[in-house]
């Protein structure tokens, strides 16, 4: 059979250039009269073989140049378009190879037929045939959705998603909420869907409290883009949310303006600050693990978690009852500043100049933590943020919290929720946790508690099932540990500076310049079993973003958990009988 009665996927779109060299991994077309490809556009072509089968050569274009043909200076443009000087215009675009079918590599032939992919011929090019379980991730250039392999991303071949792009532009976040949505409601975890979890950190003004709440801005052509992938649009059915307690509010009213229902305020005990040692997680800056007096912080911990006592909703510490963060900081200053107490709480062999060190930067904690580590409200009031008893999602707000408060709650939240998962050893139900400016948190040089715990979840988590959803503005700038174990990495609009980085070098060429141009809503994902990144544009969220967009939402989603509890738990201070209840 000749090229010309190749009955093709598509329509023919042009042949294989025959004045520049073609590969098996790369070639140029030449684009037919009357005909166009762009960027991104999926193509197909078949080389005969004299002893075998055909080979089918499917790829996806990375490039597209226009030229005149028979022009020989610059100036010649001018008397070509004036008509005096004879010449042809041709357009010819390069063409990356994702698929050689069967898998004999050689070079198409120059001549043979180049036909625009579509339907299966498009899928089979895509690799998304060979795909079981596929999660829409958006729409493609042609219009027809692109898919991600679930493979590698719920833990089965591969985990985790790193996500990079400039602040505000990017959108990074939309697309982590949006791919949550995609796996929870395509069906692709099965009856696993229920029991998943998912865990994100707000860390940006009150974007994020509005999931559970349709978006009023939703129109027609939106619900058909999603239909389209096969979703239906809607907000996140099962949401919680969880605010720090209010600077200097006894009652711990949760921080939040915009929402003001269903939302449940977490703090964590005096006691379980002792008990559980999270004092490391106040000196949670990777510039800390550098200093000196990192033996003191954990000598500290280890001589609080030994010797602290629960007493009345505070602790017990040397007979000395701490009602309060402050009175706790101070107490600890104090036995370091006693010459004979020092010893005991700091080592024997530390100097005094570092625990001086370790001091300051603890009195210097009592402002940011104070209202986090309580010793006044109830200890059997529900306050612990475990995704475990709490809803499908579960939203930490942070954006009213300092940097160091910050921290903590993310390195102190990601523990607890790691070890509970360890303690569990099975890797169902999914836990998915969404963090936004990971080079905070785990940034490439020093380290820190949270960057470990981070690192344990990139590298151990695949097999527990905790899958970390990383998004920052500059993957330069994170652990290399972290980008390395991510499965699938997607970027949106970069910095030029950042797009020149290595840890861009999965882009082609192209596609790190338009990287530079990117639109809100366009990433390029790039997932292990398809050689080239996908371009794509996923679809308006279904969820309210602000208050402003807030539809109402449904009835159940505004009961908090202190609103559930047992009002006898809740009012109960020290955690003893009931004859401890005042009333």
């Amino acid at each position: 059979m000749t090229d010309d009665e190749f009955d093709g996927p598509g329509e023919g779109v042009g042949r294989v250039l025959g004045t520049a060299d073609a590969t098996p991994l790369t070639f140029w077309t030449a684009v037919a009269p009357g005909s166009y490809l762009q960027l991104d556009d999926v193509v197909v072509t078949r080389r005969e073989m004299p002893d075998r089968e055909p080979v089918t050569i499917a790829g996806v274009v990375t490039q597209v140049r226009a030229r005149h043909e028979g022009a020989q200076f610059d100036s010649d443009v001018f008397a070509i378009a004036d008509g005096t000087l004879p010449a042809m215009v041709q357009e010819a675009a390069e063409i990356t190879t994702t698929r050689v079918d069967p898998e004999v590599y050689v070079p198409p032939t120059p001549g043979a037929v180049v036909h625009r992919a579509e339907g299966d011929a498009r899928a089979r090019a895509l690799h998304f045939d060979r795909m079981e379980r596929r999660i829409p991730m958006g729409m493609g250039r042609d219009g027809v959705p692109v898919y991600l392999n679930a493979d590698f991303l719920d833990g089965s071949r591969g985990a985790h998603v790193s996500i990079s792009g400039i602040s505000g532009v990017a959108t990074k976040t939309s697309f982590a909420t949006f791919l949550l949505y995609s796996v929870f409601r395509s069906g692709v975890l099965g009856g696993d869907a229920v029991n998943a979890k998912a865990l994100i950190f707000n860390v940006k003004g009150e974007d994020l409290l509005f999931l559970d709440h349709p978006n009023t801005r939703l129109d027609d052509a939106t619900r058909a883009g999603y239909a389209k992938l096969g979703l239906d649009a809607g907000a996140f059915p099962d949401v919680r949310v969880y605010a720090p307690p209010r600077a200097g509010d006894s009652s711990g009213t949760p921080d939040v303006s915009s929402r003001l229902t269903g939302v449940d305020s977490f703090y964590w005990t005096l006691s379980e600050f002792c008990t559980d040692r999270m004092l490391p997680y106040v000196f949670a800056d990777a510039d800390d693990e550098r200093q000196q007096y990192t033996m003191v912080v954990h000598s500290v911990a280890a001589h609080l978690a030994r010797y602290a006592q629960p007493a009345d909703g505070g602790v017990s510490v040397d007979g000395v009852r701490l009602g309060s963060y402050t009175d706790l900081v101070d107490h600890i200053v104090e036995q370091l500043n006693d010459d004979e107490t020092r010893g005991d709480w700091a080592g024997s062999a530390v100097g005094l100049g570092t625990v001086n060190a370790f001091a300051r930067r603890l009195i210097g904690s009592k402002k940011d933590l104070g209202r986090l580590i309580r010793g006044d409200l109830a200890t059997r009031r529900p306050h612990s943020i475990n995704t475990a008893e709490s809803a499908q999602v579960t939203v930490v707000d942070l954006h009213n919290l300092p940097d160091r408060a910050q921290r903590f709650v993310v390195g102190v939240t990601l523990k607890s929720e790691f070890e509970r998962k360890e303690k569990a050893g099975t890797a169902k139900p999914l836990l998915f946790v969404v963090l936004d400016e990971l080079n905070k948190y785990a940034p490439r040089e020093g380290s820190s508690p949270i960057k470990e715990v981070l690192l344990d979840i990139a590298e151990r988590g695949r097999s527990l099932g905790v899958i970390l959803i990383g998004a920052q503005q500059t993957a330069s700038e994170v652990e290399r540990r972290i980008v390395t174990n991510s499965a699938i990495r997607v970027v949106g609009r970069l910095d030029p500076a950042e797009a020149s980085r290595p840890e861009y070098g999965f882009l082609p060429p192209a596609q790190r310049q338009r990287a530079l141009l990117a639109k809100p809503g366009t990433m390029f994902v790039n997932q292990p079993d398809i050689p080239v990144p996908l371009c794509l544009e996923f679809p308006f969220p279904a969820w309210a973003t602000r208050v402003s967009e807030a539809g109402r939402a449904p009835s159940e989603t505004l009961r908090s958990i202190t609103g559930a509890a047992d009002p006898f738990a809740v009012v109960s201070s020290g955690g003893g009988a009931d004859d401890d209840i005042p009333f």
